[in-house]
């Protein structure tokens, strides 16, 4: 049946819903925190480039394993970055690249 398929266990929902709260709390943590002292030009500095690196850490062993799709997909990547400055807009163009790659690959 239909109504089977879209049913949602609690238990699911739960989760979904308390991780979506400690993601929340830990950002706003976070912000309160870094509001509460004085930062240095080089620790802001670290911070400013923190997602950056974050992305690379996460992606980068995957395009270390990765075939001709991914390396393709990188390419996108680094010149959507180059032309915009985008993170955003270089990250969707990068998986709708992957995407597109291995369809055609």
């Amino acid at each position: 049946m239909i109504s089977d398929a879209l049913s949602l266990d609690p238990l699911v929902v739960g989760v979904i819903l308390g991780m979506a709260a400690v993601t929340v709390l830990t950002k706003v943590g976070g912000i309160w925190i870094v509001r509460r002292f004085e930062l240095s030009d080089r620790l802001e500095a670290g911070l400013n480039v923190l997602p950056g690196a974050i992305v690379i850490a996460v992606l980068g062993p995957e395009l270390v394993n990765g075939g001709p799709a991914e390396w393709g997909a990188a390419v996108v990547v680094l010149v959507v970055m180059w032309r915009t400055e985008s993170i955003l807009l270089a990250l969707c163009a990068g998986v709708l690249s992957v995407v597109g790659f291995r369809a055609l690959l």
